[in-house]
């Protein structure tokens, strides 16, 4: 007793069928733009940062020395943090940085053992960088 599928439930429509294709195609061509666009925008950011150095000065100050790469009349602001040794922040500054080396002094209230850079940020950009 054998019946064909066919028959039992019937056949879709090559119609149906070749709507569903075109409609499969055009939701992946559309992931696929996004993706592309996505990854462009992310990988050139208005403003990118790195801490090269920095030098505990005394107990109340730490300075550091921030390269900063800023596109063309691009407004940032970079945040620095001074770290105690018992890790808790004893300072913190935020900055409007200029291209290239920016050597800047955080005041501390009592002795820091290291400064991060948190990073710089630009309108348009959430994630500092």
């Amino acid at each position: 007793m054998t019946t064909d599928l066919a028959e039992r439930y019937g056949a879709s429509s090559p119609v149906r069928r070749r709507l569903g294709v075109v409609a499969i195609v055009l939701v992946v061509t559309v992931l696929a733009g996004w993706l592309v666009w996505t990854t462009a925008f992310h990988a050139s950011p208005p403003v990118e940062s790195e801490l090269s150095a920095f030098d505990i000065a005394d107990d109340n100050s730490a300075t550091a020395v921030v390269s900063v790469a800023l596109e063309d009349d691009v407004i940032a602001s970079c945040t620095l943090r001074a770290i105690a040794e018992d890790h808790s922040t004893v300072g913190e500054l935020a900055f409007a940085p200029v291209d290239g080396r920016n050597e800047v002094a955080i005041r501390t209230e009592r002795r820091a053992t290291s400064v991060t850079l948190l990073g710089c940020t630009a309108p348009g950009q959430p994630r500092p960088r």
